[in-house]
């Protein structure tokens, strides 16, 4: 139960700002680490659901339910998935061989395709955020951050790395793969049997379009770079929750 316990507190203080009491972060204690990556997605979109409720009850304006729903994420995670969503369109529209490609995701500095694409991504999220009026479109959206994640830990247990070095190859390299997969398999379950009872349509194209992108991501970070790093990681799940705004936005304007 210790091991247990370090790796739920090991999960939340790598991908979360919630405080967490320290632990020793050894192979041990980070074996069962990615099983509660995705309650970080629980708590992001539990919040995000809290939130709707105060923009509702304070009869609030379109722009503020928007900026807030998208800084949830944003200040709970401490920006880690948007420094990989950056780092990864400098290398991909550098159009560079492999090796320099992963150079430039290990680079600090930010170059001018990562803030462009990030304004174009935060841009078009916060339209399709804002079209997104009933509760059950809400809930769908919420549920996604809990989805990507899911996703997201399988990737780290079934995907190749592109290389052996770095956090992601520590967590993976470390992560007891058995319990992992019939852990995140059963979130997996439980969450695609939430998002359809709350919407069958919203819900159902919701997952299908999170597996689109689930494919997408394994078949570029394959082709570009020999395999997933922390930053491609941080890249899908961003685009995970975009596909996740939008398709209940489009949803609800038709």
């Amino acid at each position: 139960m210790k091991t247990v316990f370090s790796s739920l507190v090991i999960a939340f203080s790598m991908y979360s700002k919630i405080p967490m009491p320290r632990v020793e972060w050894t192979e041990e204690n980070r074996k069962y680490a990615i099983c509660f990556f995705p309650l970080v997605g629980l708590v992001t979109g539990g919040l995000c659901y809290v939130w709707f409720l105060i923009c509702g009850h304070l009869q609030a304006g379109t722009l503020l339910f928007s900026a807030g729903m998208a800084a949830i994420p944003l200040f709970l995670t401490g920006g880690i998935h948007v420094d990989g969503f950056m780092d990864t369109m400098d290398a991909m529209h550098s159009y560079l061989p492999r090796e320099e490609k992963l150079r430039i995701l290990k680079d600090s500095h930010i170059g001018a395709f990562s803030v462009i694409c990030l304004l174009g991504y935060y841009l078009t999220y916060l339209g399709w955020i804002s079209e997104l009026r009933s509760e059950r479109a809400v809930l769908c959206f919420c549920l996604g951050f809990l989805l990507s994640r899911i996703l997201s830990g399988l990737s780290i247990v079934y995907f190749p790395g592109a290389k052996k070095e770095g956090l992601l190859y520590a967590f993976s390299s470390t992560a007891h793969k058995r319990s992992v997969r019939l852990v995140l398999f059963l979130f997996l379950g439980l969450c695609i049997v939430g998002m359809v009872l709350v919407s069958p349509l919203a819900g159902s194209l919701t997952v299908i379009g999170n597996f689109a992108v689930f494919g997408w991501y394994r078949y570029d970070s394959k082709k570009e770079f020999g395999g997933i790093t922390g930053d491609l990681a941080g890249w899908f799940l961003l685009c995970a929750e975009w596909v996740s705004a939008m398709v209940p936005a489009v949803i609800a304007l038709l």
